[in-house]
């Protein structure tokens, strides 16, 4: 929790247009960003592709409309992790990523921040940076206030810079209220967050960069070398793609959403993060051009529900300026870090070693795993019992005990679930459900989005309700991996989101538990 501060409340007197502006500069960046989203730069394009007739739903307004919307019906409304939590029960149905980790944690029994830090994979995504102009403008010029707002919004689904990043942004979009200077807006949001922290850091560089004068795709190519990891979600680059538009258009907003949208990645967010942050600086920024395709027409996803939402941007904007006269002055109450006990929610599950010697081509592939569409082998006779620390894993490839190691998982479902598997592994992998081959994989990519899966990670399924078994055999990582990192999930239809506990039924804290081997998640 941040420390709190007891600055008075600022005098705005363009408030109004302010945070029009914000939503307005937000939908046209992610309303332009969506058709680049996940591509790599530098993209060329100096327009929306295609141009729509609306503006384009974006998971970056949706969710913050869902948060003023709850807000607005609470009689004394509270900024909170918990009410942020039951916000997610109730009205957001999005399965990507973050989301949907934190919403089956939830679903399982856990509480932020912890569904946010535990078996997520995803704790440095786009997803809680993307959410930072509500907390700016029911905070403007409160930027300590605003950064207290956005931890306790973004620990529900993210860790580690995956908070600083949202920290750090609702701290530059709140002084944006009362400050134009870039210097002065980055030092102020920069204090804000740890030295150490990879957002920090991100934009520390980016402004040195910026200044030597180098191109923008540079300095592009110089975040991605020193903060890309393959994930295009990942929120450091992002961050940097934010600073970097922002800074090398010299206040020119079309210059500005053009170059964030054109360093790739994460578009529809990095490219609506600068646009909203170039429109508080100044609304009237926005060209007519960007804004006549569009409207002012609030258009949210489908997955939204149960909320009375504005009907117009406009409309929204008054309803955020009226939260912010009711919270006027308010921080989040402090909670001191709860225990947690990582033990009772491992998953356990049966591992063995084998190794294909003596067979020949034909009863092994190249990957010296088993054929496609191959019968399920016995388990080892060496087999055991441990606990696994979760859906995710990370194994040394110095543990591996033989070319070969065979898992198997139990799934155990409540009632019958049509859906989706998947096993995103870094490794060659063969996986069988009930005895039958599902499917497998040579060495992946990953990025273990339940709903898409990476080709060959993943199958649809059909499973009546009770227990079920799958077997996957993992080969052992070359030596230039020094681990083999696997992801396992259970989706279900129509909206893919995890189904909870299907392999992590819940056990008493007093349950005993198996072995437990030093493979780790991060």
């Amino acid at each position: 929790m941040l420390d709190v501060s007891t600055a008075t409340t600022p005098l705005i007197f363009d408030y109004r247009e302010k945070i029009l502006g914000c939503w307005l500069g937000k939908a046209v960046g992610g309303s332009l960003g969506q058709s680049f989203e996940g591509l790599p730069g530098p993209i060329t394009a100096d327009f929306y592709t295609p141009v729509p007739t609306t503006m384009v739903p974006n998971d970056d307004l949706d969710m913050q409309v869902v948060y003023a919307s709850v807000l607005s019906q609470m009689e004394h409304p509270t900024i909170d992790r918990h009410v942020i939590a039951q916000a997610w029960r109730d009205h957001i149905r999005f399965p990507w990523c973050e989301y949907g980790v934190a919403k089956r944690n939830l679903a399982e029994g856990l509480v932020p921040p912890h569904t946010g830090s535990f078996d997520n994979w995803y704790t440095c995504g786009e997803g809680a940076v993307i959410r930072s102009e509500l907390w700016a403008c029911l905070a403007p010029g409160e930027p300590e206030r605003a950064a207290a707002y956005a931890y306790e919004d973004s620990c529900f689904d993210h860790a580690g810079d995956g908070i600083w990043a949202a920290v750090f942004m609702a701290a530059l979009q709140s002084q944006a209220f009362t400050e134009t200077r870039p210097d002065v807006l980055l030092d102020t949001a920069s204090a804000l967050i740890p030295i150490s922290s990879g957002i920090r850091q991100v934009v520390h560089d980016t402004r040195v960069w910026v200044s030597q004068g180098h191109s923008w795709e540079t300095v592009m190519d110089k975040i991605v070398d020193k903060y890309g990891n393959g994930d295009f979600m990942d929120t450091r680059i992002n961050t940097g793609f934010v600073i970097l538009g922002w800074l090398a258009s010299q206040g020119d907003f079309e210059k500005a959403i053009l170059i964030t949208n054109g360093c790739g990645a994460d578009t529809d967010s990095s490219t609506a993060s600068v646009g909203a942050l170039m429109a508080i600086i100044d609304p009237d920024s926005i060209p007519a051009r960007w804004l006549a395709p569009i409207g002012r027409e609030l258009v949210l996803n489908k997955e939204v529900v149960g909320i009375d939402a504005p009907a117009s941007l406009d409309d929204f904007s008054d309803q955020v300026a009226a939260l912010r006269d009711a919270l006027a002055g308010q921080w989040p109450t402090k909670y001191e870090d709860d225990t947690f006990n990582a033990d009772e929610y491992a998953i356990p599950v049966t591992v063995g070693w084998g190794s294909p010697y003596g067979q020949v081509w034909g009863q092994r592939d190249i990957s010296s795993l088993p054929l496609e569409g191959s019968a399920e082998p016995p388990m080892p006779s060496n087999s055991t019992e441990i606990s696994l620390p979760g859906t995710w894993t990370r194994w040394p490839r110095e543990e591996f005990k033989d070319l070969i190691l065979f898992i198997r998982y139990n799934i155990h479902l409540d009632h019958a679930v049509e859906g989706r598997l998947m096993f995103n592994c870094s490794e060659d992998i063969r996986v069988w459900l009930d005895g039958e081959y599902c499917f497998g994989a040579q060495p992946s990519m990953i990025m273990p989005t339940q709903h898409r899966p990476p080709a060959g990670s993943g199958t649809d399924v059909s499973l009546s309700a009770g227990s079920h078994s799958l077997l996957v055999a993992v080969r052992k990582p070359p030596r230039e991996r020094e681990t083999a990192e696997w992801i396992v999930a259970l989706a279900e239809h129509p909206g893919l989101e995890w189904v909870p506990n299907a392999f992590r039924p819940r056990r008493s804290p007093s349950a005993s538990a198996p072995e437990k081997p030093s493979t780790t998640s991060r």
